[in-house]
């Protein structure tokens, strides 16, 4: 007979109570922070908006939730998780990341004017962001614990798909809840507030549960004596030279520029996708929307096949070659493609959907075999803080293009010329992106020793 301790771990059920609790606020978090996706079309028209934004306060309200990441957020914000643990700074954040939801909802509800709501928003944003950011550590982690030896890929893989669900149900359901109206015709405060209150509402709930696994993880320790704290050694230490050995590794700044620009070919053009495809196609709007939709199911489907298939064949840096060559081709379809033929966009957005499957797959594992260990906390928050920067400087570019292309409200020359110069702005990120795959390609075959294609 066995004589173990039996914990509350070792409870199956116990352990997918904890996975359901994790993974609620996560989708939240991505259906309130793409609620206005498919909804981008409004803010073309202010004048029929109650709200009173344009596109290019739409861009800088979107921009706003990568500020504080970029200004050291998710560094500093990372060693106080590892110093205080999950459960204090993971409940602080995730406080944070409703309490910004909640700010945004009342901006956009209030009745300001454009200018107050939209600084109050952004505030609301900023705040909203970086909570997620380090509420997402926060899963990651508090996952690993409670999954270690038991399914962890399972576990991990089904929070990643969930949380993308949010953004394909927030892309699918904005457009029904606040329904399209005739040219002239106003939206009140009343209807376009909708998505962000039903997310709200998704965001409490989510609150809720983590308090529940909280209570579940204290329990945990208790029984175990363990602590959520993360000890570290002496010389495994954080230390600012450490920031200097990783940016001195020309293939880390290969993957960060990779990051950066490729994931704006994707996530920032999402932001933009329907006031996009419906000028240049000639699509209704519920199939834009549908299309848009389409990218986070990709890589709901692909991401853990590619996955597999670097793990078996190796040859990384191939794979974010051709990755990367399908956004980019994606892109040039959208652009040069016959104008009102939708069979083109179907052909764009599934070449976007793949490679924004297959380039990460290839791209996150290939950091450990360029970077030692103790520094890869480094390395990574280095990567998101990069990819931040861009996450952060493309909406507000992006919305000023539409701003000052459209000038006339239902103009259709000036919507198409609008949705051009925006695509001009992704293809050059594409052909950025490739050619630093294709650096890193080159890098790999020079220093085989590394192990990247492997």
């Amino acid at each position: 007979m066995s004589n173990l301790k039996q914990t509350l771990r070792d409870n199956k059920w116990a352990r997918w109570i904890v996975l359901a609790c994790l993974v609620v606020p996560m989708f939240a978090s991505y259906f309130f922070d793409d609620m206005f996706s498919s909804l981008s079309e409004l803010f073309k028209n202010p004048e029929c908006l109650e709200l009173g934004w344009n596109m290019a306060d739409y861009g800088f309200y979107a921009s706003g939730y990568s500020f504080l990441c970029i200004w050291g957020g998710l560094i500093v914000c990372g060693a106080l998780l590892d110093k205080f643990g999950v459960r204090l700074v993971g409940s602080i954040f995730v406080g944070m990341m409703v309490g910004g939801a909640a700010l945004v909802t009342f901006a956009i509800s209030a009745g300001f004017a454009p200018k107050t709501s939209l600084t109050i928003a952004y505030i609301g944003c900023m705040l909203f962001g970086l909570g997620s950011e380090i509420a997402g550590v926060s899963v990651t982690r508090s996952i690993a614990k409670w999954f270690k030896g038991k399914n962890m890929a399972l576990a991990m893989g089904l929070q990643l798909a969930i949380a993308r669900f949010g953004t394909a149900t927030a892309i699918l359901i904005a457009p029904k809840i606040v329904a399209q109206k005739a040219v002239g015709e106003i939206y009140t405060l009343s209807e376009t507030n909708q998505p962000a209150l039903i997310g709200l509402a998704v965001l409490a709930v989510g609150a809720i549960l983590w308090a529940i696994f909280v209570a579940m993880d204290t329990k945990f320790d208790k029984e175990t004596g363990e602590t959520d704290k993360v000890e570290t050694a002496e010389e495994d230490k954080f230390r600012f030279s450490d920031i200097w050995k990783v940016l001195s590794n020309p293939r880390f700044l290969m993957i960060a520029i990779l990051c950066v620009t490729f994931y704006c070919c994707v996530i920032r053009f999402k932001k933009f996708g329907v006031s996009i495809l419906l000028p240049l196609f000639g699509v209704n709007l519920d199939i834009a929307t549908v299309l848009l939709a389409m990218i986070p199911f990709f890589t709901i489907l692909f991401t853990p096949l590619f996955g597999a298939l670097v793990d078996k064949v190796g040859k990384a840096t191939t794979w974010m070659v051709v990755g990367a060559s399908l956004v980019l081709t994606s892109h040039l379809i959208i652009t040069f493609a016959p104008q009102g033929v939708p069979a083109y966009a179907y052909i764009a957005i599934d070449l976007l959907g793949i490679g924004y499957s297959l380039v990460p797959s290839a791209m996150w594992p290939s950091v450990p075999k360029i970077i030692p260990e103790k520094n890869l906390g480094t390395a990574y928050s280095l990567i998101y803080w990069v990819q931040n920067i861009g996450m952060w400087a493309v909406p507000i570019y992006v919305g000023k293009i539409f701003t000052k292309t459209i000038t006339e409200a239902g103009n259709k020359a000036q919507e198409i010329s609008a949705a051009l110069k925006a695509e001009y702005v992704f293809i050059l990120l594409g052909i950025i992106a490739i050619g630093v795959a294709i650096m890193l390609l080159r890098s790999s075959r020079k220093h085989p020793e590394l192990g990247l294609d492997k």
